[in-house]
């Protein structure tokens, strides 16, 4: 070969090696970026070419999938009762992306999960529609029925668990939204998305307040406050008079700590100080106990760690770095101390389990086209908070806040149910000057029956400044939501 031909040889060879060199490039090291890049609409217009999955509550479907009339996307998905299930199964959108079940499980619904390769490659092969496979959830549809109907017109959260494995039943979040109304692309789904958004929404629909919302607990943390001294030996006997003065000044200051009205507080008995819900009596158990010992039992709840149900929640927070008057506070779910309702429903649930906390959990299993279950999520215990002695103590503490005659929990009585719980008010604002939040915290169980456990918080309302606003407000939400999981295991 002569010089010029060798030389053009070489040439062509060096392009073609750049060629594959670019094409490997692009088709591996670079393949999960493009995909995913805003620009490439290729992946979306594949995602809704056929009818997703469903996501399952109860055996039924409650989303589904219609037909459009666009050049790009065949179908665009629809929700059942969308307001009342959006905070479970968050939404799916053409145009805005998905979040919540819709996006952690995008592979599963919309047929493209590598487990469901076999599927694929029969449907290519037989000529069939590509079909998605189905998000089995843990909910129970009347207690969220009961749950969204009780919260509906306010601002607020409940959330219910089955405390012996962990399965979430019911998680609402008012105000809500409707998926369906911005699930495709059209002029009017615009106008439905800017409608939700917090810049042009001022209540926030598409917050996630079961979830991603912390609030001031208030009284109700007076549970991990009584779990904390019963595990540290600061109490031992519900009935036993403890030495609480009163007034109670908190220590390094001259404050006070005052209790909502005249309450029958000093050396009260935990049972008492529970029902009537003494400030003075806890503030100072937790300072007995101390702020590491507090710490360590609010973390063994669940506090300061992000849960994922699969979908992540915000942190509920224990303060870490707190002088003894702020422990006094904190112990009382004052100063920096913050919960979300699914945190809240965690400490009921482990109290109802006999000390035993379980991982919280919404779907139960996923499941091929065919049906054949390719995952289902096993119940994983996840902390021992109390002992089961030390749980049954303070089972019945809280089952005299329901049951005394002073007692703050009388609405949330359910007949031939055994009903512990526990009311709280937190205040907020500057200088306390906002409506306080309303909270229920609590289990009911018949006979032998595996309990359930529910917090319900109510962000607005005439609420009054005291423990009878939770018991008023959130109360009757929590006993319809037990009385629903009650009535649906007979």
């Amino acid at each position: 070969m002569n010089k010029p031909l060798r030389r053009i040889a070489i040439f062509c060879g060096l392009l073609v090696l750049a060629l594959l060199v670019r094409e490997n490039w692009l088709g591996y090291v670079q393949a999960d970026a493009l995909n995913t890049n805003d620009h490439n609409k290729r992946p979306t217009i594949e995602r809704y070419s056929h009818p997703p999955g469903n996501i399952i509550v109860d055996g039924k479907p409650i989303t589904g999938a219609a037909k459009t009339d666009s050049n790009y996307y065949k179908y665009k998905q629809t929700w059942t009762d969308g307001p009342m299930w959006a905070p479970v199964t968050g939404y799916g959108s053409q145009t805005y992306g998905s979040t919540q079940l819709e996006s952690i499980d995008d592979g599963i619904l919309s047929g493209t999960d590598s487990r469901l390769f076999f599927d694929r490659t029969v449907s290519m092969f037989t000529g069939k529609d590509q079909k998605g496979g189905d998000v089995v959830t843990t909910l129970n549809a009347d207690a969220q029925k009961a749950a969204y109907n009780g919260l509906k017109g306010k601002k607020g959260a409940a959330v219910a668990i089955d405390p012996s494995t962990g399965k979430i039943l019911a998680l609402a979040s008012t105000p809500s939204y409707d998926p369906s109304s911005f699930a495709g692309g059209s002029s009017s789904d615009q106008k439905a998305w800017l409608a939700v958004q917090p810049t042009t929404n001022k209540d926030q629909p598409t917050l996630n307040r079961a979830l991603r919302q912390t609030y001031p607990p208030g009284s109700t943390f007076k549970l991990v406050t009584a779990a904390a001294a019963l595990q540290n030996g600061i109490i031992s006997d519900p009935d036993a008079k403890t030495d609480s003065p009163l007034p109670y000044i908190m220590p390094g200051t001259t404050r006070p700590l005052n209790n909502e009205g005249n309450l029958p507080c000093k050396n009260a008995t935990p049972r008492v100080a529970l029902a009537v819900s003494c400030n003075s009596v806890f503030g100072h158990m937790g300072v007995q106990v101390g702020k590491d010992k507090m710490l360590d039992e609010a973390k063994k709840f669940g506090f300061n760690e992000q849960q994922f149900i699969p979908v992540r929640t915000d942190a509920s927070e224990f303060p870490t770095d707190i002088n003894q008057s702020q422990t006094a506070l904190s112990s009382i779910g004052q100063f920096d101390t913050r919960a979300t309702p699914l945190q809240m429903a965690m400490v009921a649930s482990a109290i109802a389990n006999d000390g035993k906390l379980m991982k919280p959990y919404m779907v139960d299993e996923l499941r091929a086209p065919n049906l054949d279950v390719i995952d289902k999520t096993q119940p994983q215990e996840m902390s021992q908070p109390l002992s089961a002695g030390n749980a049954q103590k303070l089972q019945s503490m809280m089952e005299s806040v329901v049951n005394d005659p002073e007692g703050t929990g009388a609405n949330a009585k359910i007949s031939g149910a055994t009903v512990g719980g526990k009311t709280g008010t937190a205040q907020h604002g500057e200088n306390n000057s906002g409506l306080p939040y309303a909270w229920f915290v609590s289990y009911a169980k018949v006979g032998n029956s595996s309990p359930v456990a529910v917090a319900v918080v109510v962000e607005d309302g005439a609420a009054s400044s005291d423990d009878i606003s939770g018991g008023g407000l959130a109360a009757p939400i929590a006993k319809d939501m037990m009385k629903a999981v009650i009535n649906s295991d007979k």
